[in-house]
């Protein structure tokens, strides 16, 4: 808990969305001090059944409802829209993931909410965007890992494209929403332009946008890039090493001289003048000779120790961690990477801190997930009414 002024403190916005990208973008607004307000359907969202439970508790809910004030709306019926309407009039930003038209058949697409708040950000968030011929498709992270390019560069050469085991697809998009949604918030305000604006976010294509120069690359050489493992095509080496002790680490020579230290720390420094690893071309094409060098050294000596000599000679390693590791490393907990928030449900409720750190305005976790569905809907409801009457006052 804090009562520090933070970046968002007074931005009101409206979550309809349901899962992960939409959610995750409200998530990291009322992080920063926005008051979220998150409708879900009265049987709950569908992010409440998604993962581990504890004594029925639904844990990721906790993380991903987190900082929001949970009503439920059935937007089938229209008692039910009208509430949304209202809150749209109260809203700053209103966050979606329907099917494109959904809303419209509803009455609450983008021209209803811009004409009844003209000042309100709607963000729409779908599979494959709300034009274009596949708009209409259903859409999900996965979907979008395979469609985005990502899967056909991932896993190893002889093996099958690679989905990721998370939802990387959706988190990407829900940064690039977040920054979307500051920008069109920036443009309202700051730059004077008074009005909000639509903000059409595709799950494929912020992930397509990450993957480097594919597209360039392809068009001008006709180079695919392919899959390579752990290994990366444009420097050497690049890969996952086995310690003594069964561990693993994870290095990358980026620069030659971070590769000329490297050879140093395995004892083999004159092997930064040598034909095959003294520019990065040649190391691509010596790959697996460098690869066994550093390999071989890794394997015959123990996790710290491989760690402090890497670390004395500043030539960059990190241990591959599991999330076991991840709770307890003093580096996380130092910087509330990982932070326990006071749950009522279980006492302590550990999730992912708070990104990025502002110096000035850091953000917080006020409190996490609440596990009743509706858990704030008659508090909403009063200052909904009460936003009514001055909003009418004001009028009048």
């Amino acid at each position: 808990m804090t009562d520090a002024k933070m970046a968002l403190d007074g931005i009101k916005v409206l979550d309809l969305a349901s899962l992960y990208a939409g959610p995750l973008i409200a998530t990291n607004l009322g992080d920063h001090g926005a008051d979220v307000i998150k409708v879900e359907h009265p049987r709950g969202d569908d992010a409440r059944r998604w993962g581990l439970t504890k004594g029925g508790v639904p844990l990721w809910w906790k993380s991903i409802a987190r900082n929001k004030r949970l009503i439920a709306l059935d937007l089938h019926d229209e008692k039910a829209r009208q509430t949304v309407r209202e809150l749209i009039e109260w809203a700053d930003v209103v966050i979606e993931n329907f099917r494109p038209g959904r809303l419209e058949s509803w009455g609450l697409g983008w021209a209803e909410v811009h004409a009844l708040n003209p000042r309100a950000v709607m963000v729409r968030v779908t599979g494959f965007g709300q034009t274009g011929p596949l708009s209409q498709e259903p859409g999900f992270g996965t979907l979008a890992e395979a469609f985005s390019g990502f899967a056909a560069i991932t896993g190893q050469p002889d093996g099958p494209p690679t989905l990721p085991p998370f939802g990387l697809a959706d988190g990407v998009a829900a940064l690039a929403g977040t920054y979307a949604t500051m920008m069109a918030l920036y443009w309202r305000d700051a730059q004077g332009g008074g009005l909000g604006q639509m903000i059409d976010l595709s799950l494929y294509e912020p992930l397509f946008g990450i993957l480097g120069p594919q597209a360039i690359e392809y068009v001008e050489t006709g180079t695919v890039q392919g899959r390579q493992g752990n290994r990366s095509k444009r420097t050497a080496p690049r890969n996952a090493y086995l310690t003594l002790d069964g561990h693993w680490v994870a290095l990358s020579g980026g620069t030659q001289q971070i590769v000329n230290r490297m050879l140093t720390v395995i004892g083999r420094p004159e092997l930064a003048g040598d034909e095959r690893f003294k520019t990065a071309p040649a190391r691509l094409q010596h790959s697996d000779e460098i690869d066994t060098l550093i390999g071989d050294w890794i394997v015959s000596r123990p996790l710290e120790d491989v760690l402090a000599q890497f670390r004395a000679v500043e030539a960059p390693i990190a241990p591959i961690y599991d999330v076991a590791q991840i709770v307890d490393d003093p580096h996380y907990l130092a910087r509330g990477s990982v932070i326990r928030v006071p749950d009522d449900d279980l006492g302590e409720a550990t999730m992912a801190g708070v990104f990025p750190k502002l110096s000035l305005t850091p953000g917080a976790v006020r409190f996490a997930g609440r596990t009743n569905v509706g858990a704030d809907h008659e508090e909403v409801m009063r200052d909904l009414q009460l936003n009514s009457k001055k909003h009418r006052s004001g009028q009048d």
